[in-house]
């Protein structure tokens, strides 16, 4: 039988010529990657060890982005504590105030991932380097130790689930559209400890930043990871972003998966997570009236320069809905800067939307956009758990950048399409 995308490179990281679902193997890192919250953790786990100097300090990443800059006493400690770990171990790749972005979106953009790379990372959305032809998975902050310590990690090989995607989206339907509908097809658990590989003629029509989208929600639906393959799209965006050489796996023909979908792209419609699962999934037409109070486009899901040149096509020449609050968020610095070179930044503000530095903050509760009782947030995040925005009676619609943007004007959750009919 032959072997998955993703199991090619877990065989080719672990020095095997082949490996099968449920095998027990150890491989060796490409790269291993910590934040702000997960990594004092994983550097007070280093400590405990006889072995305490990291296996290569080109090979780790530290990005400080949950609750940069500082929001109060114990997140500058754990800034700290990273700061200080990464000047004694002489880390190349730390982030901090004026460097940092969110994390999933720095990465690729800084070339630190390319295909046929094995990365972990001690944050669940790790998963989201598979955009590239990488397979990458989240991790525990002691695995992450071990990692630093190693640069190894033990896998049990996943079994597969094959996504095949034909057709074109139609306007307003995105890379976010399109993993909502999966994790409304299968559930939140419907692809646990599996990978999900997406192929067919339909994956050309989908950008880099839709396939970083759709690769980065493949956890919510339980999946071990999400995985792309490389084409020209794929390539371009490495050369413009890496010199590092990179290396294609393609699945073989005869690879065995549990279930194969097709997705016809050009019968998908925007699509809202309704609170409190991902998969509580509803198209534009079925949501009915849905008021709301704060609008969020940014995060490792949606914060990328064509999220950023969606949501200001929705908001240029029109104005937030009064007592809606409109935050934006560019995933980056680079994000940031061509956000303002394109204008894009003049037009949030003139809708009367604030734009933040980079930083996961409201996403996970933290900060700059925190929910009372009762209050509604549609967000282009990935979660919408009970509290996970603030409040535990706060409700959390998530949504692709263009329908958070023209609910933000509407005041309630519409698609732009729906607008001009207002």
């Amino acid at each position: 039988m032959g072997m998955t995308m993703s199991q090619k490179i877990l065989a080719a990281h672990a020095g095997l010529e082949q490996v099968k679902a449920g095998q027990l193997i150890e491989a060796n890192l490409d790269l291993v990657l910590g934040n702000d919250i997960t990594s004092p953790v994983a550097i007070h786990e280093m400590d405990k060890m006889n072995r305490q100097e990291v296996f290569d300090k080109d090979k780790i990443a530290l990005v400080m982005d949950h609750f940069i800059p500082n929001k109060d006493i114990k997140s500058a400690e754990n800034c700290k504590c990273c700061r200080d770990f990464a000047c004694k171990h002489e880390i190349t790749n730390y982030f901090d105030v004026g460097q940092m972005g969110i994390e999933h979106a720095l990465l690729p953009e800084k070339g630190l991932v390319v295909a046929g790379d094995l990365v972990i990372g001690a944050d669940s959305h790790t998963c989201t380097y598979g955009a590239l032809g990488a397979f990458s998975t989240g991790v525990g902050s002691t695995d992450m130790a071990a990692g630093m310590v190693t640069g190894k990690a033990w896998f049990k090989v996943p079994s597969a689930l094959k996504f095949e995607l034909v057709g074109k989206p139609s306007k307003w339907v995105s890379g976010k559209d399109v993993i909502l509908h999966i994790i409304g097809m299968i559930g939140v658990d419907g692809a646990l400890y599996k990978s999900m590989e997406f192929t067919g003629e339909g994956v050309k029509n989908l950008t880099m930043d839709d396939r970083f989208t759709i690769c980065n929600m493949a956890i919510e639906a339980g999946g071990k990871n999400g995985i792309f393959p490389v084409d020209e799209q794929t390539v371009r965006y490495m050369k413009d972003h890496s010199i590092r050489p990179f290396k294609t796996y393609e699945a073989d023909p005869d690879a065995e998966y549990e279930a194969t979908y097709v997705i016809d792209l050009s019968e998908l419609k925007p699509t809202v997570s309704f609170p409190h699962l991902p998969s509580n999934t509803r198209t534009i037409d079925q949501v009915g009236e849905v008021k709301i109070d704060q609008a969020v486009i940014g995060s490792c899901t949606n914060g990328r320069i064509d999220d950023m040149r969606t949501a200001a096509e929705v908001l240029k020449g029109r104005k937030v809905a009064k007592n809606v609050r409109c935050i934006v968020i560019p995933a980056t610095q680079e994000i940031y800067l061509q956000a303002m070179r394109e204008g894009l930044l003049e037009i949030f503000i003139e809708a009367g939307a604030v734009v933040s530095t980079p930083t996961c903050g409201p996403c996970l509760g933290g900060y700059m956009g925190i929910l009372a009782a009762g209050e509604r947030c549609i967000s282009t995040t990935n979660r919408n758990f009970v509290g996970r925005m603030g409040h535990v009676d706060s409700e959390v619609y998530l949504a692709s950048p263009a329908v958070a943007a023209a609910s933000a004007v509407a005041g309630k959750i519409v698609c732009p399409c729906q607008l001009d009919e207002q």
